[in-house]
């Protein structure tokens, strides 16, 4: 039997079209379909959300919570069209009750998840904060990967790597302030952190970039 339009698919229809099947549904794969855009993607572009126990709609960045699992491109506008367009309830076949602080909440859990991947690099050494730490590295050829806090005046920024010539051989990102860096390693505030080749260099650059989706970092 040939597809119905898009325009006149029932909404049962467009419900069965954005959710996975029942093999689909296990989640099993690199790969997720948003049920915004419809675009499929890495699941490290995207931001899981579940159903809770109340039909609340529940943020699900470390993709670990039971339950069907509703995606959307981790970008804001993309969240901004779905609560729009109530897709949420129409993916679930249901109501669904949206938190008012919904934005809040997934830039909270990506903040939380950069820390926490911060937090294994430091405890595997592979990771170190302070100016002459990170300087140290540098020299050495050890930094794969530079975090900078987001509130650092540009000049504290700029001085590391100021005196280099050509381009860097590394990403150089933001996505915390100095407090929150420091917290990390057990200090009042970090402007520099150098991350050494590894895991956790990409880890922290798909949690960066999902955060960026969000909040300018």
């Amino acid at each position: 039997m040939a597809k119905l339009p898009q325009a006149e698919a029932t909404p049962a229809a467009r419900a069965a079209d954005i959710l996975p099947d029942d093999a689909i549904a296990r989640e099993r794969g690199p790969l997720r379909r948003c049920i915004v855009t419809r675009q499929t993607l890495p699941k490290e572009q995207m931001i899981r959300f579940v159903i809770g126990p109340m039909r609340e709609l529940v943020p699900d960045p470390g993709g670990r919570l039971p339950g069907r699992g509703l995606w959307l491109v981790a970008k804001d506008e993309v969240l901004r069209k779905a609560l729009k367009q109530g897709v949420f309830a129409k993916a679930a076949r249901g109501t669904v009750g949206v938190p008012g602080d919904l934005g809040t909440l997934i830039i909270s859990g990506l903040r939380q998840r950069v820390l926490d991947f911060l937090g294994f690099a430091r405890r595997s050494g592979e990771a170190v904060a302070g100016r002459e730490a990170v300087l140290d590295w540098l020299r050495h050829g050890k930094v794969a990967l530079l975090i900078q806090a987001s509130d650092g005046s540009p000049a504290e920024r700029s001085r590391l790597i100021g005196g280099r010539t050509g381009p860097l051989e590394f990403p150089v990102l933001t996505p915390l302030t100095a407090a929150e860096l420091g917290g990390v390693f057990g200090r009042d505030r970090a402007v520099h952190v150098a991350i050494s080749p590894g895991r956790m260099v990409s880890s922290l650059q798909a949690e960066t970039a999902r955060l960026a989706g969000f909040v300018a970092v």
